[in-house]
This record gives structure tokens, sequence and C-alpha cells, in this order.
């Protein structure tokens, strides 16, 4: 069964950090591009961020261009999004997720909530 659990996430002030984790399981890791979506209330999902399996080539939205960083390691099937000078629009439900075989797989969230 394909799961992926994001954690990491918290309350923190505006211009601090988090780093959020994603714990994959259930696929082969190495071979299947990992990406960071969030979703705040009466938004939509917007891309954050991700990250390739072939040559660990990174994409960035808009919002996270400069600040935040995704990472991932094959041995502990584990990906990360460091975010750094965190803004309070950034305010927002994070979660990582894979597509496999044309299906996308996404796991419960983390909130991360940045006050001013």
């Amino acid at each position: 069964e394909v799961q992926l659990q994001a954690s990491g996430g918290g309350l923190v002030q505006a211009g601090g950090s988090l780093r959020l984790s994603c714990a994959a399981s259930g696929f082969t890791f190495d071979t299947y591009v990992i990406a960071w979506f969030r979703q705040a209330p009466g938004k939509e999902r917007e891309g954050v961020s991700c990250i390739s399996s072939r040559d660990g080539s990174t994409y960035y939205g808009n919002s996270a261009k400069g600040r935040f960083t995704i990472s991932r390691d094959s041995a502990s099937k584990m990906a990360y999004l460091q975010m750094n000078s965190l803004k309070p629009e950034d305010t927002s439900t994070y979660y990582c997720g894979t597509r496999l075989r044309g299906r996308e797989y996404w796991g419960q969230g983390t909130l991360v909530t940045v006050s001013s």
C-alpha cells in the first residue's frame, strides 16, 4: 500500500523556519518524483516544489523560490522541505505526494501556521 505521511508543521513567527518531513512507503521510492503541495482553507491547491528521482533536479513554485529547499534521501525513503523566511501567507496545510502509473497519492498533511 502506497503511503506518504507529512510531518513537522507547527506554529512559527514570521521570518522563522520549519523543516517538513515526508515518510514514504509501499513503492519504489527511487523511481518516482516527490512533490509538496499546500492548500489553505478556501483556496486552491498550490504546487510548492518537487524533486526528480533520476538526477535530483528540483522545481519550485513562485512562492517558494529562494526560501524553500526540497531534498530527498533514498536510504530512508524520506523527503524534506526546508522552509526559511516564512511569511504569514505561507500558512497552510502541506502535503507530500507522488504519482504512480497515472494515479496521484497524497498522505495526510501537516499544518503550518505563520504568525505576524
